[in-house]
């Protein structure tokens, strides 16, 4: 099979745009992932996009994810192999494998390689966090959004980030009651525009706040929960308990880096950015000359910062490989859209996170390869 020299590993947000913006110069890629269609993320995001036109804003996730899968399909320049994982990489001869369906192998070797693999969501210890009715906030909204499961009667919230935000919301939509969301910082994480839209309904937003066990015997009927000092430690005598059959936990993310160590990738521990990162240019190159990084994979963000990621890292490539003129301006012209994105507080910790990153000594390359 003549395959094509660039690879892309994951086909949510930032893959999709990478593969687009390679095909836009003409050049042919495989974009490779492990679900049964395209879309990552987005596939179970049912709220509309902030940001501008270029970022889709007023759009719905699962219809950004439909809208950018159908401009791929509308040319011929992707292959796209879904059900299909990248499960190793081996660096003396640059050979990626690939199981897909059915348990088949396939070894390939790419010129040029793209990681918009994105994050896992993270999970803490309680007392009772085995119990059925605990998830993850990504598993309530493939449940709700994607199947068209309701997941409980009554939940609590755990973490009032974006991601905590919008899935209590999604749940109240479901016709799910949510007794409270419990925040361990002292402040609202997310949008306070998403927080509003709770509070209008009368869903509780406890800050300094966390759960400290799930209480049932078969599965979850209630919680324990406390305030929480400066040190972040349960305050003797705060505890309380809120009935519910789901607890949902929405405590952060983390880039998902396997694959970029299996290649020999350079990584840097950057707390505001989710935890380990590929360490990565302006123009996402990785401390390896042919491996590239975009998305939740090179930092935790929001979405619509992953697709302008996934465009620069497409970019980026297509100039390696063939520089033309105007790439410098189209450059900078998504870069300043991202810097747009970034701006503000709410986005303070990511602006803090990649100035950490940036100023870590730069890695001698690992060599170009065409």
């Amino acid at each position: 099979m003549n395959l094509p020299s660039i690879a892309i590993i994951g086909g949510g947000p930032a893959g999709l745009c990478a593969a687009l913006a390679l095909a836009g110069r003409g050049h042919r890629s495989l974009l490779i992932d492990r679900q049964h269609v395209l879309g990552g993320q987005l596939i179970k995001q049912t709220h509309r996009f902030f940001g501008s036109r270029d970022e889709r804003a007023g759009r719905r996730g699962i219809d950004i994810g439909r809208d950018l899968a159908a401009e791929l399909a509308a040319g011929d320049l992707v292959t796209v192999w879904l059900n299909s994982t990248a499960i190793g990489y081996y660096q003396d001869d640059n050979s990626l494998v690939i199981e897909q369906a059915g348990g088949r192998l396939a070894v390939i070797q790419p010129a040029y390689l793209i990681l918009a693999t994105g994050a896992a969501e993270r999970a803490f210890a309680f007392a009772g966090n085995d119990l059925p009715g605990v998830y993850g906030a990504g598993a309530v909204q493939t449940l709700m959004n994607v199947y068209g499961i309701r997941p409980g009667e009554r939940a609590v919230m755990i973490g009032a980030g974006n991601i905590g935000l919008i899935v209590a919301y999604q749940l109240l939509q479901a016709g799910v009651e949510v007794a409270a969301v419990l925040e361990a910082g002292s402040s609202v994480g997310g949008y306070w525009v998403h927080a509003a839209k709770l509070a209008r309904a009368g869903v509780p937003i406890m800050t300094s706040h966390t759960i400290t066990a799930a209480l049932g015997d078969q599965s979850v009927q209630a919680v324990h929960a406390a305030r929480l000092d400066g040190d972040w430690q349960p305050i003797r005598g705060t505890g309380f308990e809120l009935e519910c059959d789901l607890v949902c936990l929405a405590v952060g993310l983390s880039p998902l880096v396997e694959l970029a160590i299996l290649a020999g990738c350079r990584t840097a521990y950057v707390p505001e950015l989710g935890g380990y990162v590929p360490w990565h240019d302006h123009e996402s190159r990785t401390s390896l000359a042919h491996v590239y990084v975009a998305g939740d994979a090179a930092g935790i963000e929001e979405a619509s910062s992953a697709m302008i990621e996934g465009t620069l890292a497409g970019l980026a490539v297509a100039n390696a490989i063939a520089p033309w003129p105007g790439y410098a301006d189209e450059r900078e012209a998504a870069q300043r859209r991202l810097a747009a994105l970034r701006d503000g507080p709410t986005a303070a910790k990511t602006r803090a996170g990649l100035a950490a990153l940036a100023a870590t000594a730069t890695p001698a390359s690992g060599g170009e390869r065409g």
